[in-house]
């Protein structure tokens, strides 16, 4: 819906709601994707035998990998961002603040740790080179990355920078979310604004003293559903942002699964393209990041002007250095791979 020049975000998180917050989100559906990606794309190099793994492996591979990056992303959520969630318990499924999945909450670096972990694993048990089994990984984790990001927006979540207030003309490719709404992230209303936002809301409640938030979540599900009078209503409300969660979807999902097929274009020695893959995820993650605000719920939000993000890619970027001019130049690691026949071999 446009609004002004912006775009009013009315997309339902979920493809198909059976009851309340259960039923199956686009969330779901985007790692579901990264993973059927991952799959087609191992599977056929596999069977043109430019990687170690038969077919079959291919296929345990994988489920090692929806193990670790589904473990992995929620660790690494609660450990670089929520850490309350290991001790949040409740009296209703799933008891544990840690299996709440369907309330959100993954981390992209987790998810990448776990893939390593369940990369290493699965190389250990099969006999195979375990820096070969974790190139092959990073070469289809673009297509995860990319989905990740695109389910992000559809969330309405990891909101971008403000680039014009409400009710202030907003250029044509900025995006108004009514989630920032449940967030510390809201940009301050002038009074007039707020006793409109305060009614508007008002006549979401069911009972007079219900919960602000649970009545504000009520009425962006309406808006999500096609409530076209409170949509123009709310829209002069909202702060036209960025859509940083599309900018990180072309970053992480386009520019760096490009580049990392472009390096592999002739076999490598094992090691090489993972770790271009920790220097250029890294790199693209701290500059898409200078649009994307840190997650609201953080007590610091930036370090020395770094967000948490840029902080653990500053780290995959300095591993990837040592990896590229220290490990692989001492080891004699075998060269592998390639999409191509290459003249001569280099790394």
């Amino acid at each position: 819906m446009l609004t002004l020049a912006a775009w009013l975000h009315t997309i339902d998180p979920f493809l198909l709601r059976i009851s309340g917050e259960f039923g199956v989100r686009w969330y779901g559906m985007a790692y579901l994707a990264g993973f059927v990606c991952a799959y087609a794309t191992l599977l056929r190099l596999a069977k043109r035998g430019r990687i170690q793994l038969s077919p079959a492996q291919v296929t345990d591979l994988i489920f090692a990998l929806v193990v670790g990056v589904v473990v992995g992303g929620r660790v690494g959520y609660a450990v670089f961002y929520k850490p309350s969630l290991f001790l949040t318990f409740s009296s209703s499924p799933p008891w544990w603040g840690m299996l709440a999945l369907n309330q959100g909450g993954m981390a992209s670096h987790g998810g990448m740790l776990g893939a390593v972990v369940a990369g290493v694993w699965f190389a250990r048990r099969h006999k195979i080179l375990a820096l070969h089994v974790l190139d092959i990984i990073t070469l289809t984790a673009p297509f995860g990355l990319f989905f990740g990001r695109v389910a992000n927006f559809i969330n309405g979540e990891l909101l971008g920078r403000i680039v014009a207030q409400p009710g202030e003309p907003a250029p044509w490719w900025t995006v108004k979310f009514p989630q920032e709404l449940l967030t510390r992230h809201a940009p301050a209303l002038s009074l007039e604004q707020e006793s409109r936002l305060t009614a508007l809301v008002d006549s979401y409640r069911i009972r007079p003293d219900e919960n602000s938030v649970v009545a504000i979540d009520r009425m962006i599900r309406a808006v999500q559903h096609g409530a076209h009078d409170t949509a123009r209503q709310l829209a002069p409300l909202l702060a036209a942002r960025h859509p940083s969660q599309l900018y990180q979807a072309f970053a992480e999902g386009i520019v760096l699964g490009a580049s990392l097929w472009f390096i592999w274009r002739k076999p490598r020695k094992a090691g090489v393209v993972g770790a271009w893959f920790l220097l250029l995820y890294g790199a693209l993650r701290i500059v898409t990041e200078f649009w994307r605000l840190p997650d609201d719920n953080l007590r610091v939000q930036r370090i020395w002007g770094m967000s948490r993000g840029q902080m653990l890619s500053a780290v995959m970027i300095v591993c990837g250095i040592v990896i590229l001019t220290i490990i692989l130049r001492r080891e004699n690691h075998p060269v592998l791979g390639g999409w191509r026949k290459p003249r001569s071999v280099d790394a």
